[in-house]
């Protein structure tokens, strides 16, 4: 049986207007990529424990939009979505991201995936357009929530199986 991680991304701040999160999983490359890409799995691990997943919209092409909805533990709900730049299949997306909460703190954000003996790296470069919008995010309790939801993208991919 394969066991998953926990609490196991890293976050650092490689320069003033960014966030860089780093994770292996337990998964190759095409299941962590499937399970990150696909709507109705995102549901399943996007949220982490602090709620529910109430929509996944994706259009996964270049100009293509995605927007998350989650209904939180404490009975509201938080938004996001985003608007796709680049991608290459199966190792790289592009996209912005704004949180509905605060719309004018928008970022860029860049996945990176590659594979090594059957496990996956990931690497999410996050581009904020200023010091304060990165603080506000990392202040936010960001890292927390990742870590739950990165566990359990990691037990979905898994889950795919080969």
């Amino acid at each position: 049986m394969t066991m998953t991680s926990t609490g196991t991304a890293k976050v650092t701040l490689p320069a003033d207007d960014q966030i860089l999160i780093t994770r292996d999983f337990d998964a190759p490359r095409h299941l962590v990529w499937r399970a990150w890409t696909t709507p109705e799995l995102v549901e399943r691990w996007w949220a982490g424990h602090r709620g529910t997943v109430a929509s996944v919209e994706i259009d996964l092409r270049v100009g293509g939009g995605w927007r998350y909805v989650m209904e939180a533990s404490g009975g509201f709900e938080v938004g996001f979505h985003g608007e796709y730049r680049e991608i290459e299949p199966e190792e790289r997306v592009v996209s912005t991201e704004v949180f509905e909460g605060m719309p004018d703190a928008h970022s860029v954000n860049t996945l990176t995936l590659s594979e090594s003996d059957g496990r996956t790296h990931m690497e999410v470069l996050v581009q904020h357009e200023n010091q304060e919008h990165r603080d506000g995010h990392i202040n936010s309790g960001m890292e927390g929530g990742m870590q739950e939801s990165m566990d359990l993208l990691e037990e979905v991919a898994v889950s795919l199986g080969d």
